[in-house]
């Protein structure tokens, strides 16, 4: 994949969003990540309004991962809008979050998440995770080549 293709982080937590950049450091995924620290940042960067408007939208990330418990506007909301806009409807988006909730879960699943995994404590078990998301989603997954996806 071109590392031109970014990750967007949707993470609040200061100490998640380190951990997350150092499991993709030890796992050497090199695509450039763009952290978004709350649900109106992702929309904004997604859709290039409010702070990002202007953002060229041609370049969108090659996958999302996404909290649920974010502050401002929250991650199922986020995913609620993610997917009713026809230019980013088919972006891979995976929930990564603390919630063990199976309302949430379900919720997720239901609103069009393409994966659902829950951090796991352990550090080790961690860098495990992201190198499996990033295997899957950076390498084996076959992108779709719809409307606003980047075809790799």
């Amino acid at each position: 994949m071109p590392l031109e293709h970014s990750i967007l982080l949707v993470e609040d937590n200061p100490d998640d969003e380190a951990l997350t950049l150092r499991a993709f450091a030890k796992n050497k995924i090199r695509n450039p990540v763009v952290v978004a620290r709350d649900g109106v940042e992702a929309i904004e960067y997604l859709l290039g309004t409010g702070a990002q408007a202007g953002r060229d939208k041609s370049m969108m990330p090659a996958l999302v991962l996404l909290d649920l418990k974010l502050p401002r506007m929250d991650g199922l909301e986020v995913l609620r809008r993610v997917r009713a806009d026809e230019y980013t409807a088919l972006l891979p988006v995976v929930v990564l979050t603390t919630s063990r909730e199976t309302q949430d879960i379900q919720e997720a699943y239901r609103l069009g998440a393409n994966s659902y995994i829950r951090k796991p404590v352990n550090f080790d078990a961690f860098i495990k995770a992201v190198e499996q998301i990033g295997a899957y989603w950076l390498s084996l997954n076959e992108p779709s080549d719809g409307h606003g996806i980047p075809s790799y």
